[in-house]
């Protein structure tokens, strides 16, 4: 399984940082989903996958604030996604961008995942496959080093 993972994704990307993500994610939500809410904040999270059994979270929070409602959202991405291949991290950026406009894992929840991403199942399927390896194993197929060597 290992190989045949690395032959079809020979690399990780190059998004480190939280403000990278950032932009990662706000460049596909413009394309996508221009008319939903603003983010107010997209990070790595390393105990995304320890707490809540996620990979990434999408949250939205309203307050009350003087006469007016004011609200916030979040996207989490597990820290795992640092150490993958690009289609991998933008299959869980679809995932939780498509959580901005459908709440629930129905069928129009998957069809605007499937409009961001055309190969949205085989990658969640491809990461599946890379998280049992994983937990497996103990042994990541890609390194943030060489990338970031790269870049550097």
């Amino acid at each position: 399984m290992a190989s045949v993972l690395l032959k079809k994704y020979p690399q990780a990307h190059a998004v480190r940082t939280d403000r990278a993500l950032y932009d990662y994610v706000h460049e596909i939500k413009n394309v996508y989903l221009r008319n939903a809410g603003q983010l107010s904040k997209v990070a790595f999270d390393s105990k995304l996958h320890v707490i809540h059994n996620a990979l990434g979270t999408h949250t939205s929070i309203s307050r009350v604030q003087g006469g007016n409602l004011k609200s916030k959202r979040e996207i989490r991405v597990a820290t795992v996604f640092k150490a993958m291949p690009t289609e991998f991290l933008r299959m869980i950026v679809v995932h939780e961008l498509a959580h901005m406009k459908e709440r629930a894992h129905d069928k129009a929840f998957y069809q605007l995942c499937q409009h961001m991403e055309p190969h949205y199942f085989q990658l969640e399927f491809d990461l599946r496959a890379y998280l049992s390896h994983l937990e497996a194993t103990g042994q990541p197929l890609w390194s943030t080093v060489a990338v970031d060597a790269e870049n550097g």
